[in-house]
């Protein structure tokens, strides 16, 4: 047998490369964001380590809101009851408190706003007024965050911080570092920082602040619902 030589072509090998690289660009943002997203996941297992659990104070409910047996749930009711002024009390503003109080530590709570248009949450100073206008602010005693309009996400820092989240939350962490002087808000879902106050100054108890916003001719009667942390649902 005879063996002939056949000459071969060369092939253009540019596009090849092209495409290579555009594999390995993927593959490397790919890469990139399943850390950043790892990141993120680990950060939130890491401070829902420092759960609490969080009760709503009936004593110092608004008289229109309407609170659930168990002290989960919240909601404003278009009927104002008669209920004792006592010193407590939010009396012109829907705000109540939660039953427990912190002044050293960590802590975190986990907060349902799905379905609401107006909310607040956060955490409040013993001290706070609770008898006029609430002034949200750290000034005042007040760190926290919350929408209105149903599409306006705010940080109440004095003048207001407009964030930009797309979508909003259906589920907002609320963590405190007492000492550090640190409060933080998450989008639980989306493991992610929603706004940070720091270099904060707390002389005081701290307690957990809900505001449900007016029901606004039931747009807004979904209820501000306490999950337990690490639950898929509530």
């Amino acid at each position: 047998m005879k063996w002939h030589y056949v000459p071969g072509k060369i092939h253009n090998t540019i596009p090849l490369r092209s495409h290579f690289r555009r594999w390995f660009a993927l593959c490397s943002s790919s890469l990139a964001l399943f850390e950043q997203n790892k990141e993120k996941i680990l950060e939130m297992k890491r401070i829902q380590q420092f759960a609490v659990d969080v009760t709503l104070d009936p004593d110092t409910a608004h008289p229109n809101l309407i609170l659930s047996d168990d002290g989960k749930q919240v909601k404003h009711g278009d009927v104002k009851k008669k209920l004792s002024d006592n010193p407590e009390r939010f009396s012109k503003c829907v705000n109540v408190l939660g039953q427990q109080s912190f002044s050293s530590g960590r802590f975190y709570f986990e907060v349902q706003v799905k379905g609401k248009t107006k909310w607040t949450l956060g955490v409040a100073r013993e001290s706070v007024d609770r008898k006029g206008d609430t002034i949200l602010r750290p000034q005042n005693g007040f760190w926290a965050v919350g929408l209105r309009n149903g599409y306006e996400y705010l940080a109440f820092v004095g003048s207001l911080i407009r964030l930009h989240l797309h979508p909003g939350p259906q589920k907002v962490g609320v963590f405190v570092d007492y000492e550090e002087g640190l409060v933080s808000f998450y989008d639980v879902d989306a493991a992610a920082l929603i706004y940070s106050f720091t270099g904060c100054c707390f002389k005081e108890k701290l307690y957990p602040y809900f505001g449900p916003g007016l029901n606004d001719g039931g747009k807004n009667s979904a209820p501000l619902i306490i999950c337990p942390v690490n639950q898929a649902g509530c």
